[in-house]
């Protein structure tokens, strides 16, 4: 008889896993309790995949044997109660696909911080590197269905803490931890170490012929490195830290201004100041990206020649437009307080900061002092921005509230002078105002251009 899974979600993920497990012979029923986009509502029917949108059909959800959650489905939820206390298993999309993939290998990268741009820059070099690779998880396609449709020898992939939560078996030959920094506490128990607990999942199954890229200078990923009591499990692979403090024997460090990478052969030097990713936050990437890429044994003029080309993501320090003088930042995918600190840390001229979202526990005490240094005004764009009030009334003298993207350029606007920078960087989540981060990110270019 065939497996009956039931997919919880039915958006890109969700889709995508009830894609690859009808491939692979599973009885699928996918369930939402929102309403489905027109798009993956007719990719179920063209499918002829059963599924219900608006409500959960309990009695049928219970009979599954197995569950695979969307991301963006807290353990709280009423549903994922019930099918805890039935004992009835639950994976994420990344362990379905995992389970699928074959031979292929996968590189596999979370993080607080910096996530999106190490993934992008990775499948950068391989791509300039001539490997037949894809680029999955949270930003490019879902990965399941990429199996499913068009299977790759390599897979890049970006994961987020809620994936691997529920993961068994996944296990990428290189994980990459960017860092640690307090995040989406809301989703656990506000309890920062059971986040930390969750980054480092990444690494649970991996073995002493798989390799481990962490940050040496993040005091949260070192301090809770060889805890083997917190994470319940000991790293078994092979560690390649990257360092921009102190010279380290493998993995990769900057030294006056010139990057080494050391991963069993040596990699000649390269300039910091030849990366086409600028601030200090990005030449960790930068560094991270590099160490994966030797480790898949590309050629060292190839990782060259693929940092000194790459072009920034979406909504990540992307450059919109100079107006009568003033430029115009878009880092809408700074969900937290630690993006916007990064954000802030790369500034050189005075800044109007757009702040503000669906608070996840943030603590605005961290922006401080750079608030100071470097922010003139700050435009608060959410529905309740009395945290931000009150965090900042003694660092800055201009604070706006408005209601929208539009408003907040505007505003923006007229607070700033010629040689000024208006940056959105909200640390905070999307949803109040906006569909998503892209959403928010998107808005904002648009009231840009129409200035």
């Amino acid at each position: 008889m065939a497996k009956r899974i039931v997919i919880l979600g039915g958006a890109e993920s969700g889709v995508g896993a009830a894609t690859l497990a009808k491939l692979k012979g599973y009885e699928v029923f996918v369930s939402d309790a929102g309403s489905l986009k027109p798009e993956y509502r007719n990719e179920l029917v063209e499918q002829g995949i059963e599924f219900e949108e608006g409500s959960h059909d309990l009695e049928r959800i219970l009979l599954a044997d197995e569950v695979m959650k969307s991301p963006g489905i807290p353990e709280k939820a009423a549903i994922m109660k019930l099918i805890r206390a039935k004992g009835i298993p639950v994976i994420s999309e990344v362990e379905l696909a995992w389970r699928y993939k074959g031979d292929s290998r996968i590189v596999a990268i979370t993080g607080s911080n910096g996530k999106t741009t190490t993934t992008s820059l990775i499948y950068h070099i391989c791509k300039t590197a001539g490997l037949d690779c894809a680029m999955v998880g949270n930003i490019g396609d879902s990965f399941a269905l990429q199996v499913a449709r068009d299977p790759k020898p390599l897979y890049i992939t970006e994961i987020s803490s809620f994936q691997l939560d529920d993961i068994h078996q996944f296990r990428p030959e290189i994980a990459v931890l960017t860092n640690i920094t307090e995040d989406h506490l809301d989703r656990y128990d506000y309890k920062f170490e059971n986040y930390i607990r969750a980054k480092f999942r990444i690494a649970l199954n991996q073995t002493e012929e798989d390799v481990f890229i962490y940050c040496y200078d993040d005091d949260v990923t070192m301090k809770y490195m060889h805890d083997e009591n917190l994470n319940g499990f000991i790293i078994k692979s092979k560690q390649l830290p990257i360092s921009m403090k102190r010279e380290l024997p493998n993995g990769a460090f900057i030294k006056d201004g010139d990057m080494y990478v050391r991963t069993g052969q040596e990699f000649a030097s390269m300039s910091v100041f030849d990366f086409a990713l600028k601030g200090k936050h990005n030449h960790y990437n930068t560094m991270a990206a590099c160490v994966a890429a030797a480790t898949l044994d590309i050629r060292k003029e190839k990782i060259r020649e693929a940092v000194q080309n790459f072009q920034s993501v979406e909504h990540r320090m992307e450059h919109v437009s100079t107006v009568r003088g003033v430029e115009f930042i878009n880092d809408s995918k700074a969900t937290n307080v630690n993006s916007t600190w990064y954000a802030l840390e790369s500034m050189t001229k005075p800044t109007v900061l757009i702040l503000g979202g669906v608070d996840k526990g943030n603590d605005y005490t961290l922006l401080e002092e750079m608030v100071k240094e470097k922010v003139k005004a700050i435009i608060c764009l959410g529905t309740d921005n009395a945290k931000i009030h009150e965090a900042f009334a003694g660092s800055v003298e201009t604070i706006v509230d408005v209601n929208g993207a539009e408003e907040a350029v505007k505003a923006a606007f007229h607070f700033a002078v010629k040689g000024d920078v208006v940056l959105l960087s909200p640390a905070c989540a999307s949803f109040d105002l906006f569909k998503n981060y892209e959403d928010r990110g998107d808005q904002f270019k648009k009231a840009v251009k129409e200035l």
